[in-house]
């Protein structure tokens, strides 16, 4: 009788729900409609919705950062205005202020997570490569990051730090948090394909929502990021900077505080002589040579820093120590009634290069200033009674080499990416300007003189510098697309090139030199072009004691093997008399295995399996690639890079003599 009023309830609820429910036909149509829209827009791919919500995501941040850097910023400048005419307060509000932020931003960021200081590219570089870089990515950096950076950038001219390599870590950290989401709503497993190609559209957008520059973004992205790129991955790329570039470009439209990464107004009808061809490729020897030895101090100081006991124990225990020091440093020279007046220190980072860009020669402007020049222009900045503009160029070059080295110890999110690019723009204005002084009246190799343009020197030296800083040829494009001037496309393709061949054949690249010091597991390019380095074989550098288990292995030969090696995987070989290799085992399915088993001296009660081999009992794999000893080094190497291996076994005719890992390679 229970069962039987248990099924009348039940048809009661039924018969009740379908009365509340009203057009059974109209609503299976729409249903219908509903899941066909759906079959439709994941027809394409689940991956560029995702894409879609990370270019949108990073450039609402990146614009929202930019806002909050900017009134901080305008804050300082009032305290430094208001506070009067006493030398020791004004020096104080100079130099108090981004000492606060950056010891602030030195101890947010420490606490909470280690990964959180630098620039982060080394380390994305690594993982790109197929390295693990445990909790790198992991999301509880990402607020500290984004709070440490944003304090970082409002200390302004003082630190002269930049934002681009943390942009992209925590573009990264934001692909991989939604990698996961996607598995989650697509109820997939977690595959390590989809996870790689999500991180290098999240470098390219990290780069893009930064310059509002998409093309340029993705092609610099993929030269400081991946020595081997799949072609496929070019339209996530685009795809997902031109997302974030759009969005941040129509959020500075409804906001005109934010002001252009770069500006600038070379409306020329003739940018160059054909003869000026010269000076630009001098302009590129000069910032190859310049970017050699800023490599080579870089890289030394770095090292020094980390060898010095004071210093050495100041990063160790107390870094907010350390980077009040040296931003009480920094700051002290940028005092603008002191040294900062020869440097232009009340200027932004932002208006450093506007400035630099500006389409007059100042050599001209200088002489009658009160005259020609609106009073409260960028220029003047530069233009001092005591010093002429080359003066003022020459010692800002000066002076802030030694201090972007020191700015670059700093255990803080920073970019370094922005600092060397206006260094580089000082330097082509610096040469233009003495171009412009030696011609008064202009070049001309036909028709009428065309004056000298100083402002197309000082493009052509940020993109050659700061390219051959990074063994980027793209930042010629990024100047252009970021400007929207082209005029001086073909010099500064010219300069880059040249100042690339100076560097690349003689110092490693920023991000490289990081990996180096921070000896992360990674394989540094093969800068040796002899035929020399060709003969080198993998028979020279492998690994010959290779511990392998036969198939007819048991549980004591498998427990001798864990014991002796902490492999990942152990190569499986025919027998001991006949060593051709069969496949791997992997050392989870071999524990297994033991856990399975019997020891041969266990208490008899045990009821375990006493007889059992590797061959009978676990899943051989088979091996896909294997090395000859007689494969070049070249060859090992490009393998690794492409395929992302982190260890490969060496064969002759079949029988196994050795292995190769990343450590062998490098």
């Amino acid at each position: 009788l229970r069962g039987e009023k248990e099924e009348e309830e039940v048809e009661r609820v039924l018969v009740s729900e379908h009365s509340w429910r009203p057009c059974p036909t109209a609503r299976r149509r729409v249903r219908g409609c509903l899941e066909w829209v759906k079959r439709q827009l994941f027809r394409v791919g689940e991956d560029w919705y995702f894409l879609f919500i990370l270019g949108v995501l990073m450039a609402t941040i990146s614009f929202t950062m930019d806002i909050i850097v900017t009134r901080l910023h305008l804050a300082h400048m009032w305290l430094y205005r208001e506070i009067g005419d006493i030398g020791v307060l004004k020096y104080l509000s100079w130099t108090l202020y981004p000492m606060a932020l950056a010891a602030f931003s030195t101890g947010f960021s420490q606490s909470i997570t280690p990964h959180s200081g630098g620039s982060g590219i080394p380390e994305l570089k690594t993982i790109l490569m197929g390295v693990v870089l445990e909790d790198y990515l992991a999301i509880q950096n990402f607020g500290a990051k984004v709070v440490g950076l944003t304090c970082t950038l409002t200390c302004g001219s003082t630190v002269f730090l930049g934002k681009v390599g943390p942009y992209v870590h925590l573009s990264a950290m934001a692909a991989a948090y939604l990698g996961k989401m996607r598995t989650t709503v697509m109820k997939e497993y977690e595959n390590k394909f989809k996870q790689h190609e999500m991180l290098v559209a999240a470098q390219a957008v990290g780069v893009a929502t930064v310059f509002g520059a998409p093309i340029s973004g993705v092609l610099f992205s993929i030269e400081v990021m991946s020595p081997h790129f799949a072609v496929r991955d070019y339209w996530r790329g685009f795809f997902a900077a031109t997302c974030g570039a759009f969005m941040f470009r129509l959020l500075a439209v409804f906001n005109k505080t934010i002001a252009a990464v770069f500006k600038s107004d070379l409306k020329i009808d003739f940018p160059f002589d054909l003869l000026e061809t010269f000076f630009f490729l001098i302009l590129g020897i000069i910032c190859g040579i310049v970017a050699c030895a800023y490599l080579f101090c870089q890289r030394w100081m770095m090292v020094a820093v980390k060898r010095n006991r004071l210093t050495a124990k100041l990063l160790a225990t107390d870094k907010p120590v350390y980077t009040v020091l040296v931003v009480l440093l920094l700051a002290s020279v940028t005092f603008p009634p002191g040294l900062g007046q020869f440097m232009a220190s009340r200027l932004t980072m932002k208006e450093h290069l506007i400035s630099l860009f500006d389409n007059h020669t100042w050599g001209l402007l200088a002489p009658n200033a009160s005259e020609v020049a609106k009073p409260g222009g960028l220029w003047q900045e530069w233009d001092h009674p005591s010093a002429t503009i080359y003066g003022t160029l020459t010692f800002f070059l000066v002076m802030k080499f030694w201090m972007l080295i020191l700015a670059t110890t700093l255990p803080l999110p920073a970019g370094y990416f922005m600092p060397i690019f206006i260094y580089g723009a000082a330097i082509g204005r610096l040469i233009g300007e003495v171009v412009a002084l030696l011609f008064p009246w202009g070049l001309h190799s036909e028709g009428a003189l065309r004056p000298i343009i100083p402002a197309g020197y000082a493009l052509a030296g940020a993109a050659a510098f700061s390219g051959s800083v990074t063994h980027a040829v793209s930042t010629a494009l990024l100047v252009c697309e970021a400007t929207g001037h082209l005029g001086h496309i073909l010099p500064t393709v010219l300069a880059v090139l040249v100042a690339n061949a100076i560097t690349q054949k003689n110092q490693p690249s920023f991000y490289d030199a990081g990996i180096i010091v921070k000896k992360l597991p990674y394989l540094p390019p093969i800068r040796s072009r002899h035929i020399a380095s060709y003969r080198v074989t993998v028979e020279e550098f492998m690994e010959r004691q290779v511990v392998a288990l036969a198939k007819g292995d048991s549980f004591q030969e498998v427990l001798v093997a864990l014991d002796t090696s902490a492999d990942a995987e152990y190569p499986v070989i025919e027998s001991t008399g006949s060593p051709i290799l069969v496949g791997t085992v992997s050392r989870s399915q071999l524990v297994t295995f033991l856990q399975s088993h019997e020891h041969p001296q266990a208490p008899q009660g045990e009821k375990l399996a006493t007889v059992g081999t590797i061959g009978d009992d676990c899943t051989i794999e088979p091996v896909m690639l294997q090395f000859s000893p007689w494969t070049s080094l070249h060859q090992a190497y490009h393998l690794f890079q492409l395929l992302r291996l982190q260890r490969v076994f060496v064969t002759r005719s079949g029988e196994l003599v050795g292995a190769v890992s990343r450590a062998e390679v490098r």
